[in-house]
C-alpha cells in the first residue's frame, strides 16, 4: 500500500495541486480585485449595521470598511504599521533539534529556502493583517522538481475571498464558483492561515477594525466639523438690516449679498439696506473642542494597537515612553510567537514533510523579541562597580555594545588620557632606607593588610565577646517572660567585662596605624 502524506487534521495532500494558483481574481469570478467603497458617507447607524452582518457571517463590508479605515486614517495606519514591522523587521533563527546529521541537514534546508527567503519579511507583514481584519490568508505557490520542492512565492489573497462556516464560524473557505454562498474548503499544504488572537471569541470579530470603528467614525465627523469650522473662523458675523418697507424681493437680494460678500469681498445694496459686520477679531476657542477630541480618538486608537500611547503621541516625555515600553514589548513578544507558531504548522511541516518525509520532531523556526536595554545607564553602572574592584568580563560588555573581540593585527581605539608606557631607566635605583614599621614592598592589592588585620580580630571573638554576652544569657536563660527580662536586663551590664575586648581594639588600631605610615611614607 503507497504512503498517503497528510496535513495536521489528517486530510490527503494533493501534491498535483500544490503547483497551481487556486484563489487567482478576475473581472467575471467571484472574486473580484475590485471593491466598491464602504467608508464614504458612513453614518454610525451604517456602521452599526455593517459590524452587526460581519457578526453574523457577512462580512464583506466589514473587511472593506477595515482596509479603508487603514487607508483614510493616517494615525490608525502609522500604529498598525508600527506593530507590525516590529516583527516583521526581526531576522528569524532556525534552531535545530538534535546534533544529528539529518537533523542539522534539515534546519540548513529550512534556514536557506524559508527564513532567508526575500519574500519571508513581506510574508510576516502579510500575516500581520489578521490584526486588522481578525484573519489573514497567504497562499502558497509550490515550486517542484525530481526530488524536491520549494517556494516560488507567498501571495497574500484579499480577505474578501473567502468567508467562515456557518456552522462554527471558525473554519476559514474560499469563496468559489463551486459554493457561492459557503465557500469551498482550503487545500492542505496550499495556505496559510493565520488568526489574530487579541481577544477569545470568533476570529471576525477579534480584529482591531472593529474595535476602533466607533473611535474612527467619530474622528470622521469631528475633522469634518473642525474643516467648516476653519473656513469661517475668525471672520465678522455679517448682519443684513432692511428698512420696515423692504418687500420680499429686497429681503432676497440682501441675503444673497450676505451670504456672498465672505467670498465674492463685493456686494451692491438699495440704499435703504445696509451690512454691519461683528466680532470678526476675536476667536471663540471652539477651535480646541475639535482638536481634543481628534487627540483623544487618536490616544484610543494607540492604546488598541499598540497598548498604549506615550511613545506614539504627543505631549509625553522620553522617561514616560521608556516606562510604557515594556507593554509594547510584551504585545510584540505575543505576536511573534503567534506568528511562529503559524509558520511552524503550515509551512515548516510542510516543506519538510515533502522534501524529507514526516519526522518526530521539526527544525524549530523564532523570531525573537529582543528587551530594549538603556546601555547608557548600563554602562555608567558597569564603570562604577569597576572603580570598586568587581571582575566583569569584557566579552559580556561587548555583547551589551554590540562590539566584537579584536584581533591581534586590528587598530584599536585608545582613550585619550591613556599615559604611554614608560621606557625603562637602565640606571639601578639607589636603595632606600626603610623604616622598621614599613614593608619593604607595597603589595599589589592596598586591601590586602587590612584584609589580614581583619581576619585577626575575627580569629578569636568568641575568646573575646563571651565575658560581654555571657551575663546577658544567663538574664534570658532564667527569665520566664519577656517582661521579666527586659526588668532584669539592666542588672547584667555591671558583670559585663569588657577587658579583653579593649585590648584588642587598642592592639588592632595600633596596627592599622602602623600599616597606614608605611603605605603613606
Amino acid at each position: 500500500m503507497a504512503y498517503q502524506l497528510v496535513d495536521h487534521l489528517g486530510r490527503p495532500i494533493q501534491k498535483s495541486a500544490l503547483v497551481e494558483r487556486i484563489a487567482e481574481p478576475g473581472l467575471t469570478s467571484i472574486r473580484n480585485a475590485w471593491a466598491p467603497t464602504v467608508a464614504s458617507g458612513m453614518t454610525p447607524s451604517r456602521l452599526a449595521s455593517v459590524l452587526l452582518a460581519a457578526a453574523e457571517g457577512n462580512i464583506h463590508d466589514y473587511l472593506v470598511l477595515a482596509e479603508e479605515m487603514e487607508e483614510r486614517d493616517q494615525h490608525y495606519a502609522s500604529v498598525l504599521g508600527i506593530r507590525k514591522r516590529a516583527i516583521s523587521g526581526v531576522e528569524p533563527i532556525v534552531e535545530e533539534v538534535s546534533d544529528s546529521a539529518l537533523d542539522k541537514k534539515i534546519a540548513d534546508d529550512v534556514r536557506e529556502n524559508i527564513a532567508e527567503h526575500d519574500g519571508f519579511s513581506d510574508l510576516v507583514e502579510d500575516m500581520l493583517d489578521a490584526l486588522g481584519k481578525g484573519f489573514s490568508q497567504v497562499e502558497l505557490d509550490w515550486g517542484r522538481g525530481k526530488r524536491s520542492w520549494w517556494i516560488e512565492e507567498f501571495i497574500h489573497r484579499d480577505p474578501r475571498f473567502f468567508t467562515f462556516d456557518r456552522d462554527t464560524g471558525r473554519e476559514v473557505r474560499l469563496l468559489d464558483e463551486d459554493d457561492l454562498v459557503n465557500g469551498v474548503e482550503l487545500k492542505p499544504f496550499k495556505w496559510i492561515s493565520h488568526k489574530a488572537k487579541l481577544k477569545s471569541g470568533l476570529p471576525i470579530r477579534g480584529g482591531l477594525a472593529r474595535l476602533v470603528a466607533f473611535g474612527w467614525i467619530c474622528k470622521s465627523y469631528t475633522v469634518k466639523d473642525w474643516t467648516a469650522f476653519i473656513e469661517t473662523y475668525g471672520l465678522p458675523l455679517r448682519l443684513g438690516r432692511y428698512g420696515p418697507s423692504a418687500t420680499k424681493e429686497d429681503v432676497e437680494i440682501l441675503f444673497r449679498a450676505v451670504a456672498n460678500i465672505g467670498t465674492d469681498a463685493a456686494a451692491v445694496l438699495p440704499e435703504s439696506m445696509k451690512i454691519d459686520f461683528e466680532g470678526g477679531d476675536k476667536g471663540t476657542g471652539g477651535d480646541k473642542v475639535f482638536e481634543n477630541l481628534a487627540r483623544w480618538t487618536d490616544e484610543q486608537t494607540s492604546k488598541a494597537v499598540l497598548g498604549q500611547t506615550m511613545s506614539s503621541d504627543n505631549g509625553s516625555s522620553k522617561a514616560q515612553a521608556q516606562v510604557h515600553n515594556e507593554v509594547r514589548h510584551d504585545v510584540a513578544k505575543a505576536d511573534a510567537k503567534s506568528v511562529t507558531t503559524t509558520l511552524m504548522r503550515d509551512l515548516v511541516k510542510p516543506y519538510v514533510d515533502l522534501n524529507y518525509g514526516v519526522q518526530k520532531q521539526y527544525p524549530k523556526l523564532k523570531i525573537i523579541i529582543e528587551e530594549a536595554e538603556d546601555v547608557d545607564m548600563i554602562m555608567r553602572h558597569t564603570a562604577e562597580m569597576v572603580d570598586r574592584g568587581m571582575k566583569i568580563k569584557q566579552s559580556e560588555v561587548r555583547s551589551k555594545l554590540g562590539y566584537s573581540q579584536p584581533d591581534s593585527d586590528d587598530e584599536v581605539l585608545v582613550s585619550s588620557t591613556a599615559q604611554p608606557a614608560a621606557k625603562p631607566d637602565p640606571t639601578p635605583p639607589a636603595k632606600e632606607a626603610v623604616a622598621k614599621n614599613r614593608t619593604a614592598e607595597p603589595s599589589a592589592d592596598p586591601y590586602a593588610a587590612l584584609d589580614e588585620l581583619e581576619g585577626e580580630l575575627a580569629g578569636d571573638w568568641e575568646e573575646v565577646m563571651t565575658p560581654i554576652i555571657s551575663p546577658v544569657l544567663e538574664v534570658l536563660e532564667t527569665a520566664t517572660s519577656y517582661e521579666e527580662a527586659l526588668a532584669t536586663l539592666a542588672e547584667a551590664f555591671p558583670k559585663m567585662d569588657t577587658k579583653l575586648l579593649v585590648q584588642s581594639l587598642v592592639k588592632s588600631a595600633v596596627n592599622a596605624r602602623a600599616l597606614g605610615d608605611s603605605s603613606d611614607g
